[in-house]
């Protein structure tokens, strides 16, 4: 009901963009351009880098705009945001793809969020920009299919504040593959996709499901990583 709610809100009364804060536009032409794509797509790796972290790609910065952007996709329920992050995050994938020597078709696996966490916020921002990558790698030629086929099997504490080495200690057998989802896995090479990469644990942890399940990772996407990643 929130998520529907939140939809409707976004139709009928007048907004900013949600990067400079321009009048009467969701998300302005400059702002959509910062969030980057395939043209701007950078191989990134966080200091230190975890074991386990496959190659991750990231589509722009996380700063200024694009830090505005994705909070308010993720935080205040911005559901129309959905849609330009999500093509930002097909770019990313795209390049992690063409990196692989051209795998397709592809499976965009969401690194999954805490249960309470999505309760919380009403919506599954990591989902809801991967449904909407899927649809503009499929309207770009490329077969892609997002499958939630992970999930958090135990309770993790807040990641905010926690060093690279303690979120990894955090997240250690967090994560695993949902029931029955083993053989979609196998289907095809996956893609790990999440909206910000700080210090890869998430990414690593998620990885190290899907090899446990069977599946085979050809990378990682982000729509966004900090500028020294």
């Amino acid at each position: 009901m929130r998520g529907w709610w939140q939809e409707i809100t976004g139709l009928v009364l007048p907004v900013d963009c949600a990067g400079c804060g321009r009048p009467r536009t969701e998300l302005c032409e400059r702002c959509r351009c910062r969030l980057g794509g395939a043209a701007t797509a950078r191989r990134v790796r966080p200091s230190p880098e975890p074991s386990g972290l496959p190659p991750v790609w990231a589509a722009g910065t996380y700063e200024d705009e694009v830090r505005a952007v994705l909070l308010a996709h993720k935080e205040r329920g911005a559901l129309g945001l959905a849609a330009p992050l999500g093509a930002a995050l097909a770019g990313a994938v795209l390049a992690a793809v063409l990196s692989g020597a051209g795998v397709r078709p592809v499976l965009l696996v969401p690194v999954p969020s805490a249960r309470r966490t999505v309760a919380q916020r009403g919506h599954d921002p990591t989902a809801r920009i991967a449904r909407a990558a899927a649809r503009e790698l499929r309207r770009r030629g490329l077969p892609a299919r997002t499958v939630p086929a992970l999930r958090q099997r135990r309770p993790v504490a807040d990641q905010s504040g926690l060093t690279a080495a303690r979120r990894l200690a955090n997240l250690a057998g967090a994560v695993a593959a949902a029931p029955g989802q083993a053989a979609l896995l196998a289907l095809a090479p996956v893609v790990l996709v999440d909206d910000l990469m700080t210090t890869g644990a998430s990414l690593t942890v998620s990885a190290q499901a899907v090899a446990v399940a069977g599946g085979q990772v050809a990378g990682a996407a982000v729509v966004a990583a900090p500028r020294d990643a």
